[in-house]
């Protein structure tokens, strides 16, 4: 029978692994498969009119299913496939558009047309693949994605601890109450809001989280533990592993919003484990999370076009039913880690549908600014704020005549979607003070600016009682509501008056932006 190749799901070799030989065929695997949109015309019209800045009322998620999930004649002809192929159909979601099918390498390769086999690096060996995927002509743009084939390590957290070298020097670090003063958040606890957390790894330990926020005198949130594709909450006992980014993400939103439930979603660092994690968020009909927090990602050129496409759609997800997706955008820079001397932005930071975090180097008097810079440290710890010009999106509406300023001071008119869009403390040597595995220790990173917003819009939801749900546009509209960063760079990319692509439109001043009018 006739195949033909998915469009946007070819894979490369990763540079420096080995080939160990082929997949065992006996393996058994689980794949992500994901079915085109039912309604899409209707969901589009919502978009553009919500990039408008034009507010309306958010969907139930019982009716973006019913409008914009999938079809039961492609689930049904997708588990047809299934069946001919002995794989087992082990989640449906049609909300998400979403089948889980089973079965071992063996069947699938035959399902798909692909070939498994396993790679080496210094990290560990993974399951890969190369080139397309391939489908029968009856689900030739029936299937849009095809996710966890490949089980290699998709994406990496975005946090750094303070430099033990130079914490011996002269070095501040906050509590994130005090950044929420010194950031002028307003009054509030976020009572009556749910922020979902995706983690990728790691765990946390409830004995910590107590003990934390006993120390600040906040009472501790409710936090619960949600297993997407059997990943669990399983800590690592290491503050400098996954751990780290799980107990910074979830203090720092619980100590800024403690009355808000916090639900960490925890999944395989897969292709598929990432999208499953941040699809069950959004569309999550018992806790119902306003807002959503992510700390991991990588370069855009580290994902298939496939993916990048499917994790866009569930933001779009979000954005119709007043979720706000905030996401961290990296903390190597304009390079974004990638060592061939191009600029690189962090996905999903750079999904048009996302608020992108980028990172300031803050100082303060009280709850006074003193200085506030882009993140930039070339020194022991050698992190920056991630930013720059997306190659796969094109610019929004909303940065419709931005630019970017190079070194030499010359302006450039945006070619794609620039990130960030806002930003906030992220450098160690002026970090957040976190308690991890029973170590009290300072961290930065940009993973520490997407839960202080997410904190700051869980209470401003609840003071209003809405969400807030798509910010960005109506960011863009009011960027007085925001301090903006003139000082610094990030590496290719340096601050100016306005937008940059080192802090996007600049930190957040709390109350202004809480009374922005159509927020």
């Amino acid at each position: 029978m006739p195949r033909r190749p998915l469009k946007g799901s070819e894979r490369q070799s990763l540079p420096h692994a080995s080939l160990l030989g082929p997949a065992d065929p006996q393996e058994r695997l689980e794949v992500t498969v994901l079915l085109r949109r039912h309604g899409r015309q209707g969901l589009q019209d919502r978009l553009m009119a919500l990039s408008r800045g034009e507010r309306s009322k958010p969907l139930s998620r019982a009716d973006f299913a019913q409008l914009y999930g999938a079809s039961a004649s492609d689930l049904s002809t997708l588990k047809g496939f299934a069946r001919a192929h002995g794989l087992a159909v082990v989640q449906e979601h049609p909300g998400r558009r979403t089948l889980v099918l089973a079965g071992t390498v063996a069947q699938v390769q035959d399902a798909f047309g692909v070939q498994l086999q396993q790679f080496q690096t210094a990290d560990g060996t993974f399951r890969g693949r190369e080139g397309p995927v391939y489908l029968p002509a009856e689900l030739d743009g029936v299937v849009v994605a095809v996710l966890g084939l490949d089980n290699r390590p998709q994406s990496r957290p975005h946090f750094r601890r303070m430099s033990k070298v130079r914490a011996a020097a002269p070095a501040v670090a906050f509590t994130p109450l005090q950044l929420a003063s010194i950031y002028g958040f307003p009054a509030g606890t976020g009572a009556g809001e749910c922020v979902a957390i995706i983690e990728l790894g790691g765990g946390f330990s409830s004995q910590d989280l107590a003990t934390y926020f006993s120390g600040l005198g906040v009472p501790a949130p409710n936090v619960v533990a949600v297993s997407v594709d059997h990943a669990a909450n399983q800590p690592t006992g290491n503050p400098d592993g996954p751990d780290g980014e799980v107990m910074l993400d979830i203090e720092v939103v619980g100590a800024i919003a403690p009355g808000a439930s916090v639900a960490v979603y925890f999944a395989p660092n897969t292709d598929a484990g990432f999208l499953d994690a941040v699809t069950t968020a959004i569309h999550d009909t018992a806790r119902k999370p306003s807002v959503i927090s992510i700390s991991w990602g990588g370069a855009e050129a580290s994902w298939t076009q496939q993916a990048m496409n499917a994790m866009d759609e569930a933001f779009q997800a979000a954005a119709t039913m007043g979720v706000t997706v905030c996401v961290a955008s990296g903390d190597s820079g304009a390079s974004d880690g990638v060592t061939d001397g191009s600029n690189h932005v962090d996905f999903p930071a750079s999904s048009p549908h996302a608020l992108g975090c980028g990172g300031t180097s803050l100082t303060a008097v009280g709850d006074n600014i003193a200085s506030e810079v882009v993140w930039n440290d070339g020194g022991s710890s050698g992190g920056a704020g991630g930013g720059g010009v997306s190659t796969v999106f094109p610019v929004p509406a909303w940065q419709t005549g931005l630019n970017t300023v190079g070194a030499d001071g010359a302006s450039q008119a945006l070619t794609g979607r620039g990130v960030p869009d806002v930003a906030g403390d992220a450098d160690p040597q002026t970090g957040y003070e976190v308690l991890i595995d029973g170590e009290s220790t300072v961290i930065g990173g940009t993973s520490a600016v997407a839960p202080l917003w997410a904190g700051l819009l869980a209470r401003i939801n609840a003071l209003r009682g809405q969400p807030v749900g798509y910010v960005n546009p109506v960011l863009y509209a009011n960027p007085s509501a925001l301090r903006d960063i003139t000082q610094g760079n990030n590496g290719a990319y340096f601050a100016a008056a306005g937008w940059d692509a080192c802090t996007g439109l600049g930190s957040p001043a709390g109350t202004q932006v809480a009374d922005i009018p159509n927020l």
